[in-house]
């Protein structure tokens, strides 16, 4: 009875097992695939400016805070457990985890060495390297906002000791700011404000970011860097959220032209790529690569910003007519068809303070009769005489097809002819802080949602300013953007961000606002992930179905 007994259950188990194997628990691999499109210029959080940069710093480095992935893109902790603000706005308090590690990777041996906690000292030590004028960072502009910062940046002063950055005891750490900012809390969030470990930067100087001398302390490590080819980091199994980090590692490739990344994934060898304008219509129309595509907004602007010392656009007539004589709609529907919204300001819908969605707003819209008017007035009557001027851009395919449009529409409609150069990534952005161009292309994505961050940041005298605007109407609009940022009153910020907007953009044309981003890509299907609107995207919050 026993045996008989003991072999029924015996096959009820057996059963089981069988049934149990032919529904498995969903399986995950271990890899993504993933192209940077450039090398990136730097992976050191206090030099990086560029949103390359940006992505593999958030992948190695935590912050004090982040942004999660919701439309709002709310700050949300991540090294810090809470803050708390001082009654007059100016000292902001961190508390931070005490769970967080330096590691060092070594790619030889593939062993990961846990090197000692990270504390607030290494909080205090990063704000101040980036803004030590030695560092050389072109963001450190960024923490103006901090106490004493501004002065030792420009050389003023000297005392590193002064700027308003202190470690209170190893896991709390205080920020002074020379007036309230709401914000702050955000601006703690970027990379140039994240601690960074002294010991390898002064071991090895500008190749401390190289495998095998970094240490970092976020959910990936570094352990490939083939420079302007590939790079590789693997899981850091030390990383405080190690347990639920599931992608293994991250194969980085550094192809510039989207028709050759495009056809990677479509041959299956990238996990995600952007859509080449050429194939936005077949895509459209394929029955699999259609349900594989995402149009979504983005906080980016994408524009054309002028060297306002250099002749012919030192003239703020001709600024205005190239502004005016750009059909921007006619842009999005016949070359870029990814859903874009044609712009007349620099900030986008989704940023504190925004004019893009304002109907009062007197931006530039395309009107020939007012560009021809314009360019008339600046002594080019139908393009008579207009000197030769070059309109470059980073080397990109679809940055080329954006250029030969326009330069058609100069053409077109005002009768000259705009010269096209373009340059690799890393040589371009050192073109543009050396010696730029008349006319420039970049784009600007949120570092965090407030248009402190856009007008202020981007075009003051206190702030990067790449188009070199000085005089009377710069000093203007940098009084604007120094009162928005310290209202209190919202409404007030408003109506200083619309002013400021008007004299970047209209009054002045420094800029020429082209489109509003939205995100064009497509997705393997047995990926899971989330769309990071601030900052760069989780990785090691991703999933990848086994395929």
């Amino acid at each position: 009875m026993f045996g008989k007994k003991f072999a029924v259950v015996a096959l009820v188990l057996a059963a089981i097992m069988v049934i149990t194997s032919c529904q498995p628990a969903e399986k995950l691999a271990k890899e993504l695939n993933w192209n940077l499109g450039t090398e990136p210029p730097t992976l050191d959080p206090a030099l990086a400016t560029d949103t390359t940069s940006v992505l593999l710093d958030e992948q190695l480095f935590l912050g004090l805070t982040d942004f999660d992935d919701t439309t709002e893109a709310n700050v949300v902790p991540e090294i810090a457990t809470e803050w708390s603000v001082s009654g007059d706005g100016l000292t902001w308090t961190f508390k931070m985890r005490k769970d967080i590690w330096w590691v060092h990777y070594d790619p030889a041996s593939k062993k990961f060495e846990k090197k000692r906690l990270v504390t607030a000292h290494d909080v205090e030590y990063g704000a101040k390297r980036t803004i030590n004028p030695e560092t050389a960072s072109d963001y450190a502009y960024v923490s103006y906002i901090i106490k004493n910062a501004e002065a030792v940046n420009t050389g003023e002063s000297t005392d590193l000791d002064s700027i308003g950055v202190k470690a209170v005891d190893d896991y709390t750490v205080d920020f002074t700011l020379e007036q309230p900012a709401g914000y702050f809390p955000a601006i703690a969030s970027m990379w140039v404000n994240r601690p960074v470990p002294h010991e390898p930067i002064e071991q090895y100087g500008d190749l401390w970011t190289e495998p095998g001398n970094i240490w970092s302390n976020g959910p990936y490590a570094l352990d490939t860097w083939e420079h302007e080819n590939r790079m590789v980091m693997v899981k850091n199994p030390h990383f405080y959220n190690a347990k639920n980090v599931s992608i293994e590692q991250i194969n980085f490739v550094m192809v510039t032209e989207t028709s050759t990344a495009f056809a990677m994934y479509e041959n299956g060898e990238l996990d995600v790529a952007a859509v080449p304008l050429e194939d936005m219509d077949r895509v459209k129309a394929d029955p699999v690569l259609s349900k594989e595509l995402t149009i979504a907004p983005r906080l980016c602007t994408y524009y054309y910003g002028f060297d306002t010392s250099e002749f012919p656009v030192d003239n703020v007539k001709v600024r205005q007519a190239l502004s005016y004589a750009i059909d921007r709609q006619k842009l999005v529907d016949t070359v870029l068809k990814g859903g874009q919204i044609p712009a007349w300001s620099f900030a986008c819908k989704g940023i504190f303070g925004q004019v893009a969605d304002n109907p009062d707003f007197p931006g530039i819209t395309f009107n020939v009769d007012t560009a021809k008017s314009l360019l008339a007035e600046a002594g080019y009557a139908d393009g008579a005489g207009f000197p030769d001027t070059t309109l470059m851009f980073n080397t990109s395919e679809g940055h080329q097809k954006i250029a030969e449009f326009i330069q058609g529409q100069w053409k077109e409609h005002l009768g000259i002819d705009i010269k096209l150069a373009n340059q690799e990534w890393g040589v371009y952005l050192s073109t543009l802080t050396e010696d730029p161009p008349a006319i420039w292309r970049l784009g600007w994505c949120a570092d965090y949602p407030d248009q402190n961050n856009w007008v202020h940041e981007v075009f003051s005298t206190k702030g990067a300013n790449r188009p070199n605007w000085t005089g009377p109407e710069a000093d203007a609009f940098g009084a604007l953007t120094e009162a928005a940022a310290a209202a209190k009153d919202p409404d007030e910020r408003k109506k200083l961000y619309f002013e400021a907007e008007k004299l970047l953009c209209v009054d002045n044309s420094v800029i020429i606002p082209i489109y509003y981003y939205t995100t064009v890509r497509v997705d393997k299907p047995y990926l899971e992930r989330t769309d990071q609107l601030v900052g760069g995207q989780h990785f090691d919050v991703w999933k990848v179905k086994a395929h």
